[in-house]
């Protein structure tokens, strides 16, 4: 028994000195998301200006919804096929000034500067001392040494990004950048043992990724969701991601991989996530017959394929303690763009019934119910109408966020 006992000292003395060896910030600190975009393939214009810079910083403007004194940078080259080099990085609180940032903190990767990302790969930074506050934009500045030809990131920025030729992360102005859009090979900014000790992704479409707000408006749905938790004491602790990818489908490929095929990279593998809430199918029901009509039996597998999805993703959400809740299809009878007919509308319809009735979630928003029109409930109310009968307006989007329930996130 003796020797049990000193064995079991001894073990312990050399845990203790094994943590000693840890630096201070890495022991138990809790790590929340404040801000993160799902990462896909650019292509396009601004991914050709990022090819053909050469040596290049592109610097990136987020709006976080956590609070904390210490930060890190997941970086990102999921969709690359070589190597992504990143020669310095660095992060700051932006000032009013445009492109400006107040004293650039310089950002290391296992105490480098330089950092290699493999190909399909994300990696985290090393904490960097940086207090910041939910509700605050902050640039994060990545140094591109090499040319960037298969970039990865999130096109659909909605906001001011700048292509700054040779290294920029350390400087506090860029007058001579030019405007590139889009944000590029970051997927997070986490903050630790932040105020918010939750964090809520919203995950979805063009809808959710807010098509159609002004840039640096930050008037997508999710984010006045943020500042309607941020407002209430009972809500303050949870942050908010969104996980919106324009085009996006819940069955196959289109811009960016399927909602299947992203759900664990973008909900589950986030530090910290409680709950998620899902808004998607249109483009399912709207790419099925904006090419030609399909019979009746096509129309049954699309509803079933998509209900027998979202069980899915519930089974999935559920084994990882993940609370799900899922919003209702809005309208888009009227869509120039997929031109629908009452066969899709009929599908929309079967679909929500099932998210109205289904016992899978662990809630429903009824955005279909927020922002349809009275009138004519297959269309969306003209005053929450963008103009393309498919994206809600700005004002859309805030109705719709203003919907949601906040005591979907504090039911025991």
């Amino acid at each position: 028994m003796k020797a049990h006992r000193l064995a079991a000292h001894a073990t312990g003395l050399l845990a203790l000195s094994l943590l000693a060896a840890i630096p201070a910030q890495a022991q138990g600190g809790r790590w929340t998301p404040a801000w993160g975009a799902s990462q896909m393939r650019v292509d396009g214009a601004n991914a050709d200006k990022l090819a053909k810079a050469g040596p290049a910083t592109i610097r990136q403007f987020v709006r976080l919804t956590a609070t904390g004194k210490t930060i890190r940078l997941r970086v990102s080259n999921l969709t690359g096929t070589t190597p992504l080099r990143i020669g310095a990085a660095s992060i700051g609180l932006a000032t009013t000034g445009q492109s400006s940032v107040a004293a650039p903190v310089p950002v290391r990767f296992d105490g480098q500067a330089e950092v290699i990302v493999p190909p399909g790969a994300d990696l985290y930074s090393d904490p960097a001392a940086l207090p910041v506050q939910a509700g605050a934009d902050v640039a994060v500045s990545l140094f591109f040494p090499d040319a960037v030809t298969a970039p990865t990131g999130h096109a659909a920025a909605r906001g001011t990004t700048f292509l700054i030729a040779g290294d920029a992360t350390r400087r506090t102005t860029v007058a001579d950048a030019q405007g590139i859009g889009g944000w590029w090979s970051l997927s997070d900014v986490e903050v630790q043992d932040a105020v918010q000790r939750r964090t809520i992704v919203t995950i979805g479409d063009s809808i959710t990724d807010g098509y159609g707000i002004a840039d640096n408006s930050n008037a997508r749905w999710p984010d006045v969701l943020a500042r309607r938790l941020a407002a209430v004491p009972t809500t303050r602790g949870f942050s908010v991601v969104n996980a919106g990818i324009g085009g996006n489908r819940v069955l196959l490929d289109g811009l960016g991989p399927n909602l299947m095929a992203r759900f664990d990279r973008d909900v589950i593998a986030r530090p910290g996530v409680s709950h998620a809430v899902l808004l998607e199918g249109v483009n399912d029901l709207g790419v099925l017959t904006r090419e030609h009509p399909v019979d009746a039996a096509a129309h049954q597998a699309i509803v079933r394929q998509i209900t027998g999805a979202y069980r899915q993703l519930a089974e999935r959400a559920h084994a990882h303690g993940i609370r799900l809740i899922v919003g209702t299809i809005t309208p888009f009878q009227g869509s120039d763009y997929y031109h629908p007919g009452p066969e899709t509308e009929a599908d929309r319809q079967a679909i929500n019934r099932f998210i109205r009735t289904s016992d899978l979630f662990d809630g429903m928003i009824d955005f279909d119910q927020v922002v349809r029109d009275p009138a004519r409930p297959d269309h969306l109310r003209p005053a929450y109408d963008s103009g393309d009968h498919l994206h809600p307006s700005m004002a859309g989007y805030r109705a719709m966020a203003e919907a949601v329930p906040l005591s979907l996130f504090t039911r025991p």
